[in-house]
């Protein structure tokens, strides 16, 4: 996947072989761009407020999630659940040596 002038990874076309690619790459509009195209629409504005990156977002702990971005429980269990411990579990996938 190339880079945009910008240095965030194009996510409109978030699939790479069959993979999204590395999060830790991803610039805070990546983060954003995601959890919109992921149908958290409202909720991807409390990414963008906190400045969340891909580095930032593989970082996260449930808690953070919970409780750090003010997103309502149901949604910010769903991210946690769904989306970021997936990413975390496949970052740490393909970066294993």
């Amino acid at each position: 996947m190339e880079n945009k002038t910008n240095g965030s990874v194009d996510t409109k076309n978030l699939l790479e072989n069959g993979e999204l690619p590395d999060p830790a790459d991803w610039a805070v509009a990546d983060v954003v761009d995601y959890f919109k195209a992921a149908g958290f629409e409202e909720q991807a504005a409390a990414f963008k407020d906190q400045e969340i990156d891909g580095k930032s977002l593989l970082l996260m702990t449930r808690n953070d999630v919970l409780t750090g971005l003010s997103i309502k429980l149901g949604p910010a269990l769903k991210i946690y659940e769904y989306h970021v411990k997936p990413l975390q579990t496949q970052h740490l996938k393909n970066n294993v040596s």
